[in-house]
């Protein structure tokens, strides 16, 4: 079991917070197939909720030194039903290091440059829609004639 420091304990429960349990123990206890779901959910999130149905505090804690010794993690906050637990995540094939470049895929938000760009190209057909409609391309107002280089207006 790993232990935690008072301030490594309080950052972690902070952490937890908004956290939804990813694993429940009901009836039937702490099995493997339990043990296992927590064991994927501590590699992939490091910090999980647990929710324990039917047991006694007595029961509770005992299942959560069962837990934390069985798969080396440390026990951060034990309150009502709800176990929190941390591990931190393991690699899973200690030859191959870690890198930042193997991020995941999926849906992300754009960056800030596709998001100016995207902006910058609305904008332009906004543009487009209003000069072909009649309207003015800039909504500037304009002055009159334009300004030649080095001369100045009396204002």
């Amino acid at each position: 079991m790993i232990e935690l420091t008072p301030e490594q304990r309080r950052a972690l429960r902070a952490s937890a917070h908004h956290l939804n349990p990813v694993v429940s123990v009901a009836g039937n206890g702490l099995t493997p197939a339990v043990v296992q779901e927590i064991e994927r959910s501590l590699q992939a999130h490091e910090l999980i909720k647990i929710k324990v149905h039917g047991a006694e505090r007595a029961d509770r804690e005992a299942l959560l030194a069962s837990i934390c010794e069985t798969l080396d993690a440390a026990p951060v906050q034990h309150i009502g039903t709800i176990l929190v637990v941390w591990r931190k995540r393991r690699d899973e094939d200690p030859a191959k290091p870690a890198t930042l470049a193997e991020k995941p895929t999926g849906n992300r938000r754009p960056s800030k440059a596709k998001s100016a760009r995207a902006f910058a190209e609305a904008a332009r057909r906004t543009a487009m829609i209003q000069a072909a409609a009649g309207r003015r391309k800039s909504p500037r107002k304009s002055t009159g004639a334009p300004r030649k280089p080095g001369l100045k207006t009396s204002d």
